[in-house]
């Protein structure tokens, strides 16, 4: 290995080479600690698909005339790839491998285990940087604004998924699942994720990466109905084809659907191609004999028209009042004064995200984002993904996302503002004594995660902090 490649190497935390290379356009230009007027420092505030796709764009536009540090408050990379995608859609997240090269570039740094607003804030970021990206993402659940909703045994989604794939945040939240009636509201690909991992059996879970304490728990768990709320009807569900699918498939588990909830079949023909073999799904689960539902331990079922009113329990949630509601001409939901009561050990909310607010970055509060103007916030800080847009679209919407605030960032720094960089982050973090981690130390991680997986899963997540330092440091 060359001497100049295993100096850009050490700085960016990336892989090291196995071959000789020349010294690249990067290398030569840190010997004046980033300060070539041709550089663009960019900082990118969140791992996850947002920022990947945002620092892949950065190198595809600029080329080596870039140097992108990208920034995480945990230690380890992908942010929603890791800690939302199930366990069981492995599938999905191989698009890690695809950010994994983007990240190994020398013009890209992951800069792990360092919180902003904490340990360094945007203004310090802004004054080293030509341009700030915030892609954090929207980790925060959307309130459930009711009666009862801060009872034990109630949880938001992002708490519950974060609980079985293994997030630091969520690790030790203990739901009980030592009861039998589990109520989900809401009626998206997150409520089906939630459902469906209440309801498979331990083999069902052979080549995913759900957590030991999970799984664990799951396995013992005394599930045997879940019901799924949802304000509307099955023409306006936010459900896959893939997804609610796999609740046919399950091995003790059954869907339910009332057939009186369901339209006329002749109107599934105004729907979208997608939504329509979706209702179609749900049309198949109502046809179900009830000599089939007899060899089930756990129903899941469709409780369409049903608006959450208020959680009652002693101490704990143990049932929910429910309002039957009906659409009108626009297809919004209206409450008719009717209301039923469901039974319920466990609430978990599958309602939406929001983004968390950053002090000193404007902020829409209605909609739980980020102020922006296509992605511009202000002049050098910018948004993308969910921060930018809220909680919408699906992972790949994230791309052209990323791109075209790069092309907004081309436009506004032209051929660079001569700022510090990487060099003035490095040299506040050292004065500081900030201990962070980079894509070298997550690759040492990573293989840790894998020596320790249980027999046919591919890792087995760490899921607090000083394990992930502790096996960086091993």
């Amino acid at each position: 290995m060359s001497r100049s490649a295993n100096a850009v190497c050490n700085q960016q935390g990336g892989c090291s080479f196995s071959l000789p290379r020349p010294p690249s356009a990067l290398a030569s230009r840190q010997t004046m600690g980033g300060r070539d007027a041709l550089m663009r420092h960019i900082a990118i505030i969140g791992s996850g698909p947002a920022g990947y796709y945002s620092a892949e764009a950065a190198q595809k536009l600029f080329g080596d005339d870039v140097c992108v540090d990208m920034i995480d408050r945990l230690p380890v990379p992908y942010g929603l790839i890791r800690f939302g995608v199930a366990p069981d859609h492995q599938s999905i997240k191989n698009v890690a491998r695809r950010y994994e090269k983007v990240a190994l570039n020398e013009n890209v740094r992951f800069v792990g285990n360092l919180t902003v607003g904490e340990q360094v804030s945007i203004e310090e970021l802004q004054a080293h940087y030509d341009a700030v990206i915030l892609a954090t993402g929207a980790p925060n659940d959307r309130a459930l604004e009711i009666p009862g909703a801060d009872l034990p045994g109630v949880f938001g989604s992002a708490g519950f998924v974060g609980w079985y794939n293994g997030h630091p945040d969520f690790a030790e939240i203990d739901p009980p699942l030592d009861g039998t009636h589990v109520v989900v509201i809401g009626n998206g690909n997150v409520a089906l994720d939630v459902a469906r991992v209440l309801s498979k059996t331990p083999d069902e879970f052979a080549g995913s990466d759900i957590v030991l304490h999970a799984y664990e728990q799951l396995e013992t768990a005394k599930t045997q109905h879940i019901s799924l709320l949802g304000r509307r009807g099955p023409h306006q569900i936010a459900m896959t084809p893939k997804e609610l699918g796999e609740l046919g498939r399950l091995e003790r588990a059954v869907p339910r659907v009332d057939r009186a909830d369901l339209p006329e079949e002749g109107a599934d023909a105004l729907l979208e191609p997608g939504m329509r073999k979706s209702v179609t799904f749900l049309r198949e689960f109502a046809a179900i004999p009830e000599s089939f539902r007899a060899d089930k331990s756990i129903e899941i079922d469709f409780d369409f028209f049903a608006s959450p009113v208020r959680i009652e329990g002693d101490g704990k949630v143990e049932h929910i009042v429910v309002e039957r509601t009906e659409l009108d001409a626009d297809l919004r939901s209206h409450g008719t004064g009717e209301t039923y009561t469901i039974p319920a050990s466990m609430v978990v909310t599958c309602i939406g995200y929001r983004t968390p607010p950053i002090e000193g970055v404007p902020f829409e509060h209605g909609r739980g984002r980020f102020a922006n103007d296509e992605g511009r916030i202000m002049p050098g800080l910018y948004c993308v993904g969910w921060a930018r847009r809220g909680p919408t679209g699906t992972i790949g919407t994230n791309r052209p996302d990323g791109y075209s605030v790069v092309d907004l960032i081309a436009a506004d720094i032209g051929d660079g503002g001569g700022k510090a960089g990487r060099a003035g982050l490095d040299a506040l973090l050292a004065e500081r004594d900030v201990d962070v981690v980079t894509f070298r130390d997550w690759k040492k991680i990573e293989e840790a995660e894998a020596e320790r997986a249980r027999e046919g899963s591919p890792r087995e997540k760490f899921v607090a902090i000083q394990q992930m330092i502790a096996a960086r440091d091993d």
